[in-house]
């Protein structure tokens, strides 16, 4: 039989696989380098994308944070122009009516009745005077009840007073405000 060598061309065979091999490994890493690459730079855009988004949200957000917080200073305003419109409004309607009040007070006051004090609380006048007697305090009540802007007088207290006379009398009075106008139906003031 004869000798045949057939190592140096399975060496040269393996050699040029392992070249392949290595020419293949090479072609895969730079294109998976490129892949990543592209990839990374796709994502990067990506990312740069939504936060130039994102920081066009938090602008458009911070805008209207601003306007719904002047919104709630104008409305907070508005709601105090009202407030201070309508004490006005009240004043220039009540206006007449403390002159009423008084025209009444001097009305109704009997002879022998003097006032030492008045003071009014919303609707209530508190009364202080001196009479002459308890019955004329007994008048000045009744007149006061019988007047259409007065109502539901109570006496809270008397005391002798003899600088005005054996019956004379200090007392303390309340008496509440009505409006004519208002108690109707018909809504037809004075």
């Amino acid at each position: 039989m004869a000798n045949i060598n057939l190592l140096p061309w399975r060496e040269q065979r393996r050699e040029q696989l392992r070249k392949e091999f290595l020419a293949v490994l090479g072609a895969v890493v730079v294109a998976a380098l490129v892949v990543v690459a592209v990839a990374h730079v796709v994502i990067s855009g990506q990312i740069d994308g939504q936060n130039q988004r994102n920081d066009y949200l938090r602008g458009e957000i911070s805008k209207l944070d601003r306007q719904v917080a002047e919104i709630k200073d104008l409305q907070t305003r508005r709601n105090q122009l009202i407030d201070r419109m309508k004490v006005i409004q009240d004043l220039q309607g009540t206006r007449p009516v403390i002159v009423r009040i008084f025209d009444e007070i001097v009305r109704t006051l009997p002879e022998g009745v003097y006032y030492r004090g008045i003071q009014r609380s919303g609707t209530v006048i508190t009364i202080q005077g001196t009479a002459e007697s308890n019955n004329r305090v007994s008048s000045l009540m009744r007149k006061l009840d019988a007047s259409e802007w007065f109502a539901d007088p109570v006496l809270k207290s008397v005391k002798a007073n003899p600088l005005f006379g054996e019956q004379g009398n200090d007392f303390d009075m309340t008496v509440n405000v009505t409006m004519p106008g208002k108690t109707e139906d018909t809504g037809e003031g004075e």
